[in-house]
């Protein structure tokens, strides 16, 4: 057997085992393990590597950041900012039809900011603009596909957690990585809205208007969300510490790094004074924080772990091989990428995604005729694999978010959820082929500001 095909093997036997529930680091972990056994012949390489490996991996400076930016999401979800960013965008555009839905995606859009990462943002909007909308009388496919694709921009809005692993490992700038997701996270958010305003228009009944607020309540609504305004201009200052301001005389605030540290110091401190954390949310935010970037990091050991033996099978070089001698433009195999990700999404998380196929898919595309600079080619990837993760996490049948909506409101079968989001899955695959076509919607701002 060759190296490739052991590697489909083991490749094939780690999904089966994620498919019935084992946890995604243990059959990562055990997949290397057990498959560079199968290569050398014996364990005493990958337990040698075991002594260091772990320490290797967790000591990287860049790695501090998640852990940051998990704590900043958890103070901003415990403070009260989500139901603040809502109610606001509900002022602003409840008395439009769908206007409810509308302010959902711009909520999710600014928590997302402050969170970085899919699942807390559609938890957590869910249970603040759920039960709002159902009241009045907003369609349970609507409400629920709304905040199902609106949970997804938690981890397209940077400060994203999912980007800072993707640079990581392919060893990218962070801070670029943030820049290069902002033009596709609006979009994003734009096309949501335009989604709803689509949907009810050809079904009315599906959504209702509320009075108009006065223009007092609405500017009051903006003076409330000035802190989360504020908390993402300063943490996003972060990403200064690249930028070449020395003939303007402008100096970097901090780095990515010290921008997380503050962003979940001022999310902390605004819940402690006027939000409503508490010292009881303040442990329950440290404790949360602490086991999901436990979680993050295990899952992280696994795919180092996997990534070694693909490494010893040289099954990435066999890939790139095989993909430079078809004959088919670089074009079609990136959407062939892509698409695998909408497979994933019903097994997985997206972080696990983005662990499991980066270490194979990275190298083919950096062997690719993309008529670009290897960096860009690097940022703009990453870019469309978020967007590809995201779009699996709310396509059915197991998209993720679909079950935590379905988890908030079990009362609502699961069919009409799946009804709900397929307009914004739709609007997720027009965004791939924009950025597919035109790099220079993500890459536009890079090019600008680095």
């Amino acid at each position: 057997m060759t190296g490739a095909e052991l590697a489909l093997v083991v490749f094939a036997a780690m999904l089966l085992a994620i498919f019935l529930r084992m946890p995604v680091a243990v059959a990562m972990g055990a997949a290397g393990f057990f498959g560079s056994w199968a290569v050398l012949g014996s364990p005493a390489a990958t337990l040698s590597q075991l002594k260091t490996l772990p320490y290797d991996t967790f000591a990287s400076y860049s790695l501090s950041v998640v852990p940051l930016f998990l704590l900043m999401g958890q103070f901003a979800a415990r403070s009260g900012m989500s139901a603040a960013l809502f109610s606001t965008a509900a002022d602003w555009l409840g008395h439009r039809r769908g206007g409810l839905a509308m302010a959902a995606v711009g909520a999710c859009a600014g928590f997302g900011a402050i969170s970085g990462s899919s699942l807390a943002t559609a938890s957590t909007m869910g249970k603040v603009a759920l039960p709002e909308m159902r009241k009045r009388g907003y369609s349970d496919a609507l409400s629920t596909g709304v905040l199902a694709a609106g949970g997804t921009l938690g981890i397209l809005i940077p400060p994203s957690v999912i980007l800072v692993i993707y640079a990581v490992l392919t060893q990218q700038n962070i801070a670029k990585m943030f820049v290069a997701a902002l033009a596709p996270g609006l979009l994003a958010a734009a096309g949501y809205i335009l989604c709803v305003a689509i949907y009810v228009r050809f079904a009315p009944g599906a959504a209702g208007a509320a009075p108009r607020v006065p223009l007092r309540r609405r500017l009051r609504g903006l003076v409330a969300i000035l802190p989360v305004v504020a908390i993402f201009a300063l943490v996003m200052g972060g990403i200064a510490a690249d930028w070449d301001w020395s003939k303007e005389g402008v100096q970097a605030l901090f780095t990515p790094t010290e921008g997380a540290a503050f962003g979940a110091l001022a999310s902390g401190l605004y819940g402690l004074l006027w939000g409503r954390l508490g010292w009881a949310g303040l442990g329950a935010a440290l404790r949360e924080t602490a086991a999901t970037t436990a979680m993050i990091f295990f899952i992280l050991l696994g795919a180092q772990i996997f990534g070694a033996f693909l490494a010893l099978t040289q099954t990435p070089q066999a890939l790139a091989g095989w993909v430079d001698g078809l004959a088919v433009g670089p074009y079609w195999v990136l959407a062939a990428m892509l698409l695998s990700y909408l497979v994933f999404g019903c097994i997985m998380d997206s972080l696990s995604m983005i662990l499991l196929t980066i270490p194979v898919f990275f190298p083919i595309v950096m062997g690719l005729d993309l008529d670009m600079p290897p960096e860009e080619i690097a940022i703009w990837f990453g870019i469309l694999a978020l967007i590809a993760v995201e779009v699996g996490l709310i396509t059915p049948p197991v998209g993720l978010n679909l079950f935590i909506l379905n988890g908030l409101a079990p009362d609502i079968p699961v069919a009409r959820t799946y009804r709900g989001v397929l307009p914004f899955v739709a609007s997720d695959l027009v965004r791939v082929g924009l950025l597919l076509a035109f790099p220079i919607l993500s890459l536009g701002l890079v090019r600008l500001l680095f």
